[in-house]
């Protein structure tokens, strides 16, 4: 299993929408290195749900359900989509703050690439922000 971070502004999609949801597909990914690790994705893995913008932070974990298929809002069809559904609320959100001010955390690609919407996380930082979050 891998290990996954995906970004959401919470005004435009978020946690609470996804559980009342249940499941829903991740699309809208333009960026092309963001794109490529929605590609590496497979059913089973399992992803951080991270609210962007004003309270940056990791708010629950998600599976991914459904490995890359074509996005349907990409008229070029380059682009791929994966679908979601929720595991669990973390117990205490782990805001940004808390992720950049712990040493072990240092080289995230959520601090080196703070850009990228979607992020491979290692297994030890998994861990460790799972255990931030109380769970």
């Amino acid at each position: 299993m891998a290990y996954w971070l995906l970004k959401s502004e919470p005004g435009t999609y978020s946690w609470d929408r996804l559980v009342k949801e249940g499941r829903t597909g991740w699309n809208g990914v333009r960026n092309h290195q963001a794109a490529n690790n929605l590609k590496a994705m497979k059913r089973g893995d399992h992803a951080f749900f991270y609210h962007s913008g004003a309270a940056p932070a990791v708010v629950g974990i998600v599976e991914i359900v459904k490995a890359g298929y074509p996005d349907p809002s990409d008229p070029a069809g380059r682009f791929v989509m994966v679908d979601v559904k929720p595991v669990k609320a973390l117990a205490a959100p782990v805001p940004l703050a808390k992720i950049k001010a712990n040493a072990a955390l240092k080289d995230l690609a959520l601090l080196r690439q703070g850009r990228l919407s979607v992020v491979p996380i290692d297994p030890a930082s998994w861990a460790l922000i799972g255990r931030m979050g109380g769970v």
